[in-house]
């Protein structure tokens, strides 16, 4: 969070010009002055999360908004992550773990899957360096169709949501075709979902109809797909890993010093009052 103000001084030009405005009048070119270094500093924050961030979302990128706009009664301007609703992670949480480190804050995938009984406690998800056909969103996160789709596979979901749980049917069609529309060559091109724990839960295996996979035994956690006639190619679609943690990657103080507002808005304000001395007859 940056907080903008100034005090300007300057010199005999300078004050003959704040002279010949009202007290409003200077205070209303201030403000626009003021509001200038904060569009600058959102614009710099921004830009370090593209340079610091791997493929940030335009989620987190646009929650750096002018929190609070100087007015000719509040000389203050406020840059801060900006939570605008809807479904997503509140962005002063995880954009705070990134300036002071610490545990990261768990996804809203992970608390679809960890609630349907698939992903441990202790751990969050990670996506393979080559994701699994439609599972991401070309920015390191699951798309919320797939973890949908990954839930009703399993049949994972509660009483309430029993009807989404797919039919066997539904399954056999994903494993024989990939699903309803696919089109393919050969007689097989569809894959199927299992679960690996390895030692997450004690060496414990369990798969979409719940019988012992030998395979499973050599994998990492994680969810995997058995792909290509007769399941024998396996692929990684999403890894269970332990709670990751932050190191600090971001300085809001190296921010402001690259965004130069400690010493533009003082010229920015010299430049509006004059503005302002001009049009009242100066």
């Amino acid at each position: 969070m940056f907080r903008i103000t100034a005090h300007v001084q300057g010199k005999d030009k300078f004050e003959r010009a704040m002279a010949t405005l009202t007290g409003p009048q200077l205070r209303e070119a201030m403000a626009e002055a003021i509001n200038m270094g904060a569009g600058r500093v959102k614009n710099v924050m921004r830009q370090e999360m593209q340079s610091v961030f791997d493929r940030p979302t335009p989620y987190a990128l646009n929650a750096v908004q002018t929190h609070k706009k100087a007015t000719a009664a509040d000389l203050n301007a406020m840059v801060a992550p900006t939570y605008m609703g809807g479904k997503g992670v509140d962005p002063q949480k995880f954009l705070a773990a990134q300036e002071e480190g610490g545990r990261r804050q768990d996804k809203r995938s992970e608390v679809a899957l960890r609630r349907a009984g698939i992903l441990p406690r202790g751990y969050q998800t990670a996506i393979p360096a080559t994701p699994f056909t439609g599972s991401d969103d070309g920015r390191g996160n699951l798309r919320g169709s797939f973890v949908v789709q990954l839930i009703s596979y399993f049949q994972a979901f509660g009483e309430q949501g029993h009807r989404a749980n797919m039919t066997d049917k539904r399954k056999q069609a994903i494993q024989q075709r990939g699903g309803k529309g696919a089109k393919f060559v050969g007689p097989v091109r569809g894959h199927r979902f299992f679960v690996a724990y390895g030692k997450a839960r004690g060496g414990a295996r369990w798969t979409a109809k719940g019988e012992n996979d030998r395979r499973a035994s050599n994998l990492a956690p994680g969810i995997w797909a058995a792909t290509g006639t007769g399941g024998v190619d396996v692929r990684p679609v999403l890894m269970f890993v332990k709670n990751a943690s932050y190191t600090p990657r971001i300085s809001v103080e190296q921010v402001r010093l690259r965004s130069g507002v400690d010493e533009l808005v003082p010229k920015w304000i010299r430049g509006r009052v004059y503005e302002a001395a001009k049009r009242v007859g100066l």
